[in-house]
């Protein structure tokens, strides 16, 4: 009996959970079907065109059929020869077996080369090919709340929030890698689950069992500094201080700075920021991610930041004349960002103006 459902599939993307569950869901298809059926799991770098062909080619005789789980299947094209081979395999997957693909990626993209080729002749086959993206910021807590109804998991009052948090989901900054973000949720869901048997999943009990891992944080403090998102650094920064030495921070500050000087410097001498990438040896995304900070900024409140960390590294290493408590050390990095990133108010402006900067929205 043939097998419902396509026996070819690419699925693409940042979600490893809908990556890996999508797998699952065509080996669930084919079962309805086929008893007895097997899964086998392989990396693109474990493999060959040849064994692949060796384990789906040939229809069963006798028992279920076999679903070809390949994770990474880049390393399978990267010579033409066995590009050609792959690509004539999916031809004779015979019925009763299947041959999936899952190519965690970063998400922005689609496939390109080789496994672009692959993707296309998957749909040119009729098999199913579909990209899963990760929840983004502002997303994630739903998408946990709905993991967490599946699994018969109830939240009390702040608890999906709380849990969101501490695993990074209202980082908003684009340059996050988020391809494992969603299964440290679901790994935190399960232990939760078996924390809490009866009852609900408090906001105590996130707080007291999931440590708090929020990704690119560093970078997104940086970001809010180049910016001059004073509410957002600050917000940033409280968390960073509790998880990073205070020496890395100063050292990151320090870089970021001094790169925002030097693409002002070389903007103000009439570079254009396409130029940025070969002369600054920088990515064109990071090019353009410092030419937007940098325009938020003159070259004279560069020069004050820049010296404004050279006095926290004075506190922050207790020299003569500085305090050294803990509490006086975060306070000088507070009025650091406080003082020298803000934008420059008018010599008009006074309290109110101040207490409006303090809670801009969104910032």
């Amino acid at each position: 009996m043939t097998a419902p459902g396509p026996t070819l599939a690419y699925f693409h993307g940042d979600d490893s959970y809908g990556l890996d569950r999508a797998a699952d869901a065509v080996f669930e298809r084919l079962s309805a079907t086929e008893p007895g059926l097997e899964r086998v799991r392989v990396r693109g770098d474990a493999t060959s065109a040849a064994s692949l062909g060796m384990q789906v080619a040939t229809a069963p005789l006798f028992g279920g059929g076999t679903v070809v789980v390949v994770v990474e299947p880049g390393p399978l094209l990267k010579k033409a020869e066995d590009r050609d081979t792959l690509l004539g395999l999916l031809g004779t997957v015979a019925p009763g077996n299947a041959l999936v693909f899952l190519d965690p990626v970063d998400g922005s993209n689609l496939p390109a080369g080789g496994l672009g080729a692959l993707m296309k002749a998957i749909e040119k086959a009729g098999g199913e090919v579909r990209q899963l993206k990760a929840p983004k910021a502002g997303q994630l807590s739903g998408w946990i709340e709905q993991r967490a109804r599946e699994r018969g998991i109830h939240f009390g009052p702040g608890a999906a929030r709380e849990l969101t948090t501490r695993i990074g989901g209202f980082v908003g900054e684009g340059d996050i890698d988020r391809r494992a973000q969603v299964q440290q949720a679901i790994g935190e869901l399960d232990k939760l689950a078996l924390y809490r048997l009866d009852g609900a999943v408090s906001l105590e009990d996130v707080q007291a069992l999931v440590a708090e891992a929020v990704p690119g944080s560093a970078w997104a403090f940086l970001d809010a500094v180049g910016l001059r998102r004073v509410p957002r650094a600050l917000e940033l920064l409280d968390r960073l201080l509790d998880a990073t030495p205070e020496l890395v921070i100063l050292a990151q500050l320090h870089r970021r700075v001094r790169e925002l000087l030097e693409v002002a410097d070389r903007l103000a001498a009439r570079e254009t920021p396409g130029s940025l990438v070969q002369s600054m040896k920088l990515k064109p995304f990071r090019a353009e991610r410092l030419v937007e900070q940098a325009r938020t900024w003159t070259l004279p409140e560069l020069d004050a930041a820049l010296e404004g960390l050279v006095e926290l590294d004075a506190t922050l290493r207790g020299s003569p004349g500085n305090p050294s408590h803990e509490a006086q050390r975060r306070l000088a990095f507070v009025l650091w960002v406080g003082e020298k990133i803000a934008p420059a108010r008018p010599a008009y402006a006074g309290k109110a103006y101040q207490a409006s900067v303090a809670v801009e929205p969104g910032s």
